[in-house]
């Protein structure tokens, strides 16, 4: 190489490094900028969301009353949307949806118990399963939703989702059956503006995948709750939504409640009917039905097997269901087939302390 060309190549290079410093320059700047917008607008998401003021009325009890047989023992933790935080009436709380449901389905009593704690993160979870196995060492049924306070606080995946595995774990080591609702899609909760909306949708997304996978793995099934009541939140944002604008209202919890009833009924064994796979149901690869039914709301993933074995080249097979548009989306009416009368029920009555000389507490028949 001449002088002359030696010369030109060191001009160059300095020219394309003056470039690129200027081009760092602009990428960290832009990056800082994004990620102070980012924080700001978490800090006035928090600012319009009202903190919560008194927990979620209580619906444990005994439901179904009228039906003969032991009652079948269900157990559900998990945070705010398994609480039932931004209603006012026990009757109305998604466990106390899902008793009624399953009561009325198998005609049989159904005893309701609650652990759910507003606020919690996945790593509240061993707490909440604790206390359930002190009060129920076997239960027949546990329904786990959990997820959007740790997209809110952005706890680690692997951090939750190992919370999320531990306790499917402890249930089923109990002899319970596990169904786990799986992480919201926090893009759709108004109060929270884009870009952060957008990333909140991403982060729920993926957390609902690794749950999906994991929980299966673990013996659960899971419903995929997503951004299921996104559409009719939209369009009904005053019927949908509680007064903060953040939880569901009664409808709401209605509605998720009718996507997971499906999969509780299966769980527990109820007879299902026959009908033909519908476009985009069937057997998959865990990860690859995890992956859909994040993107899905209101699909069921659970193990299955392919000619007598458990896992393919691509890992666990899984079963792939998507149940009828009329289980979540009822429309007039659909609420008071699968639930009763969600206005005019009698009112609920708390478990107490077994005491010699007192009647069992119990819930009256949603009618």
């Amino acid at each position: 190489m001449g002088a002359a060309e030696a010369a030109a190549w060191r001009t160059a290079a300095r020219t394309v490094a003056r470039f690129t410093a200027v081009g760092a320059g602009v990428t960290a700047f832009g990056a800082v900028a994004g990620a102070a917008l980012i924080v700001g607008q978490a800090e006035q998401a928090r600012r319009r969301i009202p903190q919560a003021q008194e927990p979620p009325p209580r619906g444990d009890g005994v439901y179904g009353t009228r039906y003969p047989g032991r009652p079948i023992e269900m157990v559900v933790v998990g945070d705010s949307s398994a609480a039932g935080y931004g209603v006012h009436k026990p009757r109305e709380t998604p466990g106390a949806l899902l008793a009624t449901g399953v009561s009325r389905r198998l005609q049989r009593p159904v005893r309701l118990h609650r652990h759910a704690v507003v606020g919690a993160l996945s790593a509240g979870l061993p707490h909440q399963v604790e206390a359930a196995l002190e009060r129920t060492p076997h239960p027949d049924l546990a329904v786990i939703i959990i997820g959007g306070n740790d997209v809110t606080h952005r706890t680690s995946t692997h951090i939750a989702v190992r919370h999320l595995v531990n306790a499917v774990r402890k249930f089923r080591a109990a002899g319970a059956r596990v169904v786990v609702g799986t992480c919201p899609d926090l893009g759709t909760i108004q109060p929270i503006q884009p870009p952060l909306r957008w990333l909140a949708g991403r982060w729920s997304r993926q957390l609902a995948a690794a749950q999906t996978v994991a929980s299966v793995e673990a013996g659960a099934s899971t419903v995929s709750l997503g951004d299921l009541l996104g559409p009719r939140f939209a369009a009904e944002p005053a019927r949908m939504f509680s007064l903060d604008r953040f939880h569901p209202s009664a409808e709401g919890y209605a509605l998720a409640a009718a996507a997971m009833l499906p999969t509780v009924l299966a769980a527990l064994g109820a007879p299902e009917e026959r009908v033909a796979l519908r476009a985009g149901e069937g057997v998959r690869s865990l990860p690859q039905a995890a992956q859909e039914a994040a993107r899905q709301p209101g699909t069921e993933v659970s193990g299955t097997q392919v000619a007598g074995r458990d896992r393919g080249p691509a890992g666990r097979w899984a079963q792939l269901r998507r149940r009828p548009a009329a289980w979540f989306n009822p429309g007039p009416g659909g609420a008071r087939r699968l639930f009763g009368n969600l206005r005019g029920a009698a009112p609920t009555l708390p478990l107490e302390p077994a005491r010699d000389d007192a009647e069992p507490s119990t819930v009256e028949e949603l009618a």
